[in-house]
């Protein structure tokens, strides 16, 4: 299953929040945001750099590699260590981008495989585990139930959300995000949405 368009967004909406009621408040009045990034090399190197950082740390990252020309393969296979540097990139990161642009995965291949099958060939990679090869199929490969349960602003949502006493481990909130399937990317979706409204702060590129 895939979420593609709004209307797949809207239909999976209706449908989480008929499996746990809760989430009509994290959903709220306005359509949660489809998300959908074009797959391939820039979208998951863009993942890469997100990782450990704020959304706008990672925002003004990626802009000066944009501007310096490193967010294709070739780019970044010319770059220099000066030119990863002053992007901003951090040493692990720039071997991560210098590692994932020599591998030179099969993008398309990708996009039939499951979900699972997805993460765990993106896991094979240097610098991605699990959040970011989750993140890459939730949002460029369209997958419907795929959560990334490690992702530090989900847990803090549920937390707020269900009137948890502590946040959820990455275990916890596996095994709690279960209950949402065959819909968690919704799940997340509306999470992130209601941790925004009620810190203020993005919780999600």
């Amino acid at each position: 299953m895939r979420i593609v368009s709004a209307e797949d967004l809207a239909e999976g909406a209706a449908a989480l929040v008929a499996l746990e009621p809760r989430f009509a408040v994290a959903i709220g009045a306005e359509p949660l945001p489809l998300r959908l990034r074009p797959d391939g090399f820039g979208t998951l190197l863009q993942a890469i750099v997100s990782q450990q950082v704020s959304v706008a740390s990672a925002a003004a990252i990626w802009a000066r590699m944009e501007t310096l020309g490193l967010t294709s393969e070739d780019g970044m296979a010319a770059a220099s260590d000066d030119d990863l540097r002053a992007a901003g990139l951090s040493r692990p990161k720039q071997r991560y981008a210098r590692a994932l642009a020599a591998a030179r995965v099969d993008y398309a291949g990708l996009r039939g495989m499951a979900p699972e099958a997805v993460v765990a060939r993106l896991v094979e990679l240097p610098g991605i585990g699990v959040w970011t090869a989750e993140i890459y199929a939730k949002f460029a490969l369209g997958h419907a139930d795929v959560f990334a349960a490690g992702d530090l602003a989900l847990q803090e949502g549920a937390r707020r959300l269900f009137g948890l006493d502590a946040r959820p481990s990455e275990r916890e909130m596996r095994a709690m995000a279960a209950a949402w399937s065959p819909w968690r990317a919704v799940a997340a979706r509306a999470l992130w949405a209601y941790y925004a409204r009620d810190t203020g702060r993005e919780g999600v590129t």
